[in-house]
């Protein structure tokens, strides 16, 4: 029975799989710009939940300043190519050299903090990048930002609209899931749940807690970066207030609802928040005439606290959770099938 329900279980996840896959590659010949942009945002934010995932969900470790690397990755490649003239690949690799250079340079000193202490020293971390980039004006554009950054293109294919981007968003966004599975599944994945379950006894069986904790907290930052880098050829324009820390805390509130310890969970909680937000600026105005975007904020949160009650694992392990103890519940029901026949 067991094998049975076993085998059941892997045909169905391969199903999803291919159905899932399926979906990604055919939505965008039935959606409208609009729509695709939002995936697009979608795609752009599961590359950095992953990267969130492995640094909170399996290592354990607090950090509220993503949006800094976000935005690192997104001034490096606008910088390089704007006023250096550089490849926008390139560019794009030197600013996810410097995020994990500064996350690693950064990492290992605060991340010897712990709990609320360390959320708050990266919540610092991030406000100083923040405010770098609104104060060097010389370089950053300031308040003002920079524009005309330039388009990406792999040799006569130029990623100039809302379709073609979808499909490399979710490009990068799958390959950062792969790269994370395999870590995962790893001996370094193991070091990292046993960092998180325990430091003292991890460190204790010989492994390198410090240098774990650094090495995830700059890949966390690369995965950022990248998405950043993206986001900057996408818009072709990037301004300070794109990366202040509101942006952080929303990565982190994306990663929550996806499940902080699901791979695959960053793409429904970054779906999950951008279309909820997207009907919340389009339906509160209605209901509330004369709201501002504080009901927005309030309907926000409440929905989120409601979530995190009911499913504090996440949307993914949440939703399967619901299920296997439906089909429990079945079994104890119907009790004339399988089971009971072996009973």
């Amino acid at each position: 029975m067991e094998i049975a329900r076993s085998t059941w279980l892997s045909k169905g996840k391969l199903i999803l799989s291919l159905l899932g896959a399926l979906s990604v590659l055919a939505l965008p010949f039935g959606a409208n710009n609009s729509i695709l942009s939002l995936f697009v945002f979608v795609g752009l934010y599961t590359i950095i939940g992953v990267g969130l995932c492995l640094l909170l969900g399996y290592a354990g470790q607090i950090s509220l300043g993503q949006a800094a690397f976000y935005g690192i990755g997104a001034y490096s490649t606008a910088i390089f190519t704007t006023q250096f003239g550089l490849n926008p690949w390139i560019a794009m690799l030197c600013g996810m050299g410097l995020s994990v250079a500064i996350a690693y340079g950064v990492g290992r000193p605060l991340l010897k903090l712990q709990q609320h202490y360390l959320a708050l020293a990266t919540l610092g971390f991030g406000m100083i990048i923040h405010l770098v980039f609104i104060e060097e004006r010389a370089v950053t554009g300031g308040s003002q930002g920079i524009s005309s950054i330039p388009r990406l293109a792999l040799g006569s294919l130029v990623f100039d609209n809302d379709f073609k981007f979808y499909y490399l968003s979710f490009g990068f966004a799958l390959a950062g899931i792969l790269l994370a599975r395999n870590i995962v599944n790893s001996r370094i994945g193991r070091a990292l749940k046993a960092v998180h379950t325990s430091e003292v006894a991890a460190s204790s069986l010989g492994v390198p807690v410090t240098n774990i904790k650094a090495q995830v907290f700059a890949l966390s930052a690369a995965y950022a970066s990248v998405a950043g880098s993206l986001f900057a050829h996408y818009i072709t324009f990037i301004a300070p207030n794109t990366f202040g820390v509101m942006t952080s805390v929303e990565f982190v509130v994306m990663a929550a609802v996806g499940g902080l310890a699901s791979i695959w969970g960053p793409i429904f909680g970054a779906a999950t928040v951008i279309f909820l937000r997207r009907l919340l600026q389009t339906w509160v105005p209605v209901i509330f005439p004369g709201a501002t975007g504080e009901y927005e904020i309030v309907v926000f949160g409440i929905i989120l606290v409601l979530i995190m009650i009911f499913m504090p694992e996440g949307l993914v392990a949440g939703t399967r959770s619901l299920l296997r103890k439906r089909f429990k519940r079945r079994k104890q029901v119907n009790p004339a099938g399988e089971q009971g026949v072996m009973e």
